[in-house]
């Protein structure tokens, strides 16, 4: 979003939501300078009178007094209560929010401190945009320019991440794993391998935040990819062996 409103040139105002965001904290305060209280916008009340593209990254961390935001997202003048002013929005404001959840908290505690959002405050964003991984081919692209600034520019090695990334993505998918490798963890381990010139380190370095079975399998997954397998291959079902039975009247062996 930043990057498309620099080309856009639209003003860009980002704030990060965490568990004690309030009202205050996204509308504004009376803060004490040199001895005497005076006003600060927040970044919402700064967006708003900018006619800015507001970001409000991780919403579902927020708890208290989203509400507040309601008659903003709706574009409608909102009011400082502290302030006893009434905010029109300049023309061109516009709300974005990010949220691994939709804003219906996290049951199996992959994002923790997440919380359930109220459905009167869901509602009051008109669409919903789920952002996937990257095509393979953006993916490489993303991963080839990394490798570049890290002063180890190599095509294939980011042809082989981009394939076990890809990979392990659709197993998950397919219920064959708990975790998936994400762009950012692909950008860490050209990062770690920049730093360490050892391609195996850099991965089993960035591998280790995971527990050691999923760890493992994934160490295990790049090496057969390093030797050569295609995702085809690695993705091809497992074939058991059918089960010889001895024609009819012959004697079984034992």
């Amino acid at each position: 979003i930043e990057q498309a409103c620099a080309k856009a040139k639209r003003k860009f105002v980002c704030v990060s939501m965490t568990p004690e965001t309030d009202e205050s904290d996204l509308l504004g305060n009376y803060v004490l300078i040199d001895g005497n209280m005076e006003w600060r916008d927040g970044p919402v009340t700064t967006a708003a009178r900018q006619g800015a593209v507001l970001c409000i990254d991780e919403i579902d961390y927020g708890a208290q007094n989203l509400s507040s935001l309601q008659r903003v997202l709706e574009g409608k003048p909102f009011m400082l209560k502290k302030k006893g002013e009434l905010i029109t929005p300049a023309e061109g404001f516009t709300v974005f929010a990010t949220a691994n959840t939709k804003g219906k908290g996290s049951d199996d505690g992959r994002y923790m401190f997440t919380n359930v959002l109220n459905e009167a405050f869901l509602e009051r964003f008109r669409t919903t945009m789920e952002q996937e991984f990257p095509p393979v081919k953006t993916e490489r692209k993303i991963i080839e320019k990394e490798l570049e600034s890290a002063g180890r520019p190599d095509a294939d090695f980011a042809d082989k991440l981009v394939m076990w990334a890809d990979v392990i993505r659709k197993t998950f998918t397919d219920g064959g794993c708990d975790e998936v490798i994400s762009t950012r963890r692909l950008v860490h381990i050209v990062e770690t391998y920049g730093i360490f010139g050892d391609k195996m380190k850099a991965i089993t370095l960035c591998l280790n935040r995971f527990d050691d079975d999923t760890k493992g399998s994934f160490i295990d997954l790049y090496t057969k990819v390093d030797a050569g397998a295609s995702a085809e291959q690695i993705l091809a079902p497992i074939v058991e062996p059918e089960e010889v039975k001895p024609a009819e009247g012959e004697d079984i062996p034992f």
